[in-house]
C-alpha cells in the first residue's frame, strides 16, 4: 500500500527538495521557517553521549515527518537548544529535556501547483513524488483520453493519442484533494490532477510550446 511519504525514513527529508517546485496561484507559501518547542526523552544509555549530537538524533526522530496541531508537516528540524535542566521521572531513569528548535513546515494546500516525478505506476494511477511528498493521480486525472495500464512495465498509455506516463517522468500537477491523518500521518492523501490547461507531462508541454512557435 502506496503512502503519504517519500520512503520508509522520514528523516531528512527535506535535503534536496527544490523549493521552485512549488507554486500557488493565491501566493501562499508552502514552505515555511518557524520556530517551535518541545520536549525529547534522552534514554538512560545516552546520558553519557554528546548532548548536542543525542539532542539532534532524538528531535529529528520524534518532529520530521509528522504534522503539527496546524496540520502543517514538518519537514525539518534544525538548530536545536535545550531548555534549562532537563527533567528526571520516578521510576523512568530517562531525562526529559526541553528543547527549541527551527522548524522547516511544509502545508499542502488545494489548488496548489506542483512539480514532481512519477515513483510508481499502478493499475489505478500515478503517484508523484513532490518535496516531501507522494501524491496520487488516479487515471482518469492524466489526459483528456481513455487510459490503459501497462502496469509490468510501469506505463500508463492514452488509448487515442497515445501518450504515456512512465516512472520516473516529470509532470506537472495540480491539487484537488487533501485529507490529512493527524493520528496516523501515513494514511493521508493528496490527489492531483493534470487535465487542465498547462498541466501535465513536462515533455508534453515544451511539445506545445514548440508547436506554438
Amino acid at each position: 500500500m502506496h503512502n503519504l511519504f517519500m520512503g520508509d525514513d522520514n528523516r531528512g527529508v527535506a535535503r534536496g527538495i527544490s523549493l521552485r517546485h512549488i507554486l500557488h496561484p493565491e501566493g501562499k507559501r508552502m514552505y515555511m521557517m518557524k520556530s517551535a518547542e518541545g520536549v525529547v526523552r534522552i534514554p538512560p544509555e545516552r546520558l553519557g553521549e554528546d548532548m548536542t549530537e543525542v539532542l539532534n538524533e532524538l528531535a529529528q526522530t520524534q518532529f520530521e515527518g509528522r504534522f503539527d496541531s496546524e496540520r502543517n508537516l514538518v519537514v525539518l528540524a534544525k538548530d536545536i537548544e535545550p531548555i534549562g535542566n532537563g527533567r528526571v521521572v520516578h521510576g523512568d531513569g530517562a531525562v526529559y529535556q526541553t528543547i527549541t528548535y527551527s522548524a522547516l513546515l511544509f502545508k499542502p494546500l488545494p489548488h496548489e501547483v506542483v512539480e514532481g516525478f512519477v515513483c510508481d505506476v499502478l493499475k489505478f494511477g500515478a503517484f508523484v513524488r513532490f518535496g516531501p511528498l507522494d501524491a496520487l493521480v488516479h487515471i482518469s486525472q492524466l489526459m483528456d483520453d481513455h487510459v490503459d495500464a501497462d502496469v509490468e512495465n510501469k506505463r500508463l498509455i492514452g488509448k487515442e493519442t497515445r501518450r504515456d506516463v512512465r516512472l520516473n517522468d516529470e509532470v506537472r500537477a495540480r491539487i484537488v484533494t487533501v485529507s490529512i491523518n493527524e493520528r496516523n500521518p501515513r494514511e493521508s492523501k493528496i490527489g492531483l490532477t493534470m487535465r487542465q490547461s498547462g498541466l501535465g507531462k513536462i515533455d508534453w508541454l515544451d511539445d506545445e510550446r514548440e508547436e506554438e512557435k
